[in-house]
């Protein structure tokens, strides 16, 4: 039985519960945690002569929140110790357990992409949502964003990690990766996600973000091409990317029109990838 600090006491007495909070305690029962360890531990380090490893599901979560939150491996374990909630969320009772460090949390998601087990964890979670009747197909909205990361090479490696880039975006240099996502027309859950580097561009992706039944596809600008245009009448796909006007031309009334329709749909886009960058004082 784990022993009770004066900071959890503290913790459990305050009166006001925060949007982070609020997020972590939904997580904490809408994602099947025994199902996602499952696929994981035949893959994950036993216990043995050597160091004994972190229990899995406790770097699972700590996973999830790193990706929820958009953070580095320094900053998630930085978090950590700053952030009660987010130690609550991964059970870690602060000054009786042991918060891992950088390099643990590097380790476990190299071991996650190792294994390929990204992918299978997102299958098991579609998975339960279909059963609950929560992700409907008939149309796909499509996005991507970028997740940057310290371009820094002051580490041990004495290197930039190979799988990010930098890219422009406006005026301003960005260094990270690229997450494109695909979420339910109709119910606004995920129901597709893939990382690039982040000079890959958003169109490229356009096929591998969207389902082999989706009856029509929306997204903004950045998937505009008049190839896949016509690719996706086609195959009698509606086709609900927003027009880009050509250089030396401007949008017609009707175009503009047609993209203020359509950005109202895509924009459920926007609340997935507002949960990557979700940011709180």
């Amino acid at each position: 039985m784990k022993q009770v600090t004066f900071a959890s006491m503290a913790y459990e007495n305050k009166k006001k519960q925060t949007r982070r909070e609020r997020f972590l305690s939904e997580m904490n029962k809408a994602v099947p945690w025994e199902r996602l360890v499952s696929r994981i531990e035949p893959y994950y380090p036993k216990a043995g002569n050597g160091r004994r490893p972190m229990p899995l599901e406790q770097m699972l979560r700590i996973y999830f929140m790193q990706q929820w939150y958009s953070l580095s491996d320094p900053g998630m374990e930085e978090a950590l110790y700053d952030i009660e909630s987010m130690r609550r969320f991964a059970d870690i009772e602060l000054r009786e357990e042991p918060i891992p460090d950088e390099t643990t949390i590097l380790n476990f998601r190299r071991l996650l992409e190792q294994h390929h087990l990204t992918s299978a964890l997102f299958e098991e979670i579609n998975k339960l949502l279909k059963k609950q009747g929560l992700l409907l197909k008939g149309g796909s909205i499509i996005d991507a964003t970028i997740v940057t990361a310290s371009s820094s090479t002051k580490n041990r490696q004495k290197s930039r990690d190979s799988q990010m880039s930098s890219t422009k975006k406006g005026n301003r240099w960005y260094f990270g990766m690229k997450l494109h996502v695909g979420i339910d027309a109709k119910s606004g859950l995920s129901h597709t996600v893939k990382v690039t580097t982040a000079r890959e561009h958003d169109v490229t992706m356009l096929p591998n973000l969207v389902r082999e039944d989706d009856r029509a596809v929306f997204g903004d600008k950045g998937y505009f091409s008049d190839d896949r245009k016509r690719e996706a009448r086609k195959a009698e796909v509606y086709w609900g990317i927003l027009e880009k006007c050509k250089r030396g031309t401007t949008l017609s009334s009707t175009q503009k029109k047609r993209n203020r329709k359509h950005a109202s749909i895509r924009s459920k886009v926007e609340h997935v990838l507002s949960l990557i960058h979700i940011s709180e004082p």
